[in-house]
């Protein structure tokens, strides 16, 4: 009995992890950097975080988003963003909340450079 589940379990990890890659090699990575008015750093980072979390409580096709200020330089914004695939990322860019951020910060942003990545490797503690 204990063999044949340990070959259940082990049978059932291989099967989720060819899923869980299947499902990295469609995910739309994308790293953006984005140079904010100083002056309006403030407002700018309350619509993105109003943008970020929306767009991951409401649309099952964004995965997760991480956004980051250089300490020197805080007005240096790099996000992070995580779509399960194409089409979750054409979804996201028509909603409104995400036009609604791209309205209100068009004048906020000095700079915008967006670069599709592939991740490479993930090293996290459990649970986060």
């Amino acid at each position: 009995m204990k063999k044949k589940l340990f070959y259940l379990v082990a049978l059932l990890v291989v099967v989720f992890n060819r899923e869980a890659m299947a499902q990295q090699k469609n995910q739309i990575v994308r790293v953006a950097k984005i140079e904010v008015d100083p002056a309006q750093l403030e407002q700018y980072n309350a619509a993105l975080k109003l943008q970020m979390t929306t767009a991951v409580k409401v649309e099952p096709g964004v995965l997760s988003y991480y956004a980051v200020a250089d300490k020197e330089h805080p007005s240096h914004i790099t996000i992070l963003e995580i779509y399960a695939d194409s089409a979750a990322y054409k979804s996201h860019i028509e909603t409104p909340h995400f036009k609604k951020y791209k309205a209100t910060v068009k004048d906020m942003v000095k700079a915008l450079e967006l670069t599709n990545v592939d991740i490479i490797g993930v090293a996290k503690k459990p649970g986060m």
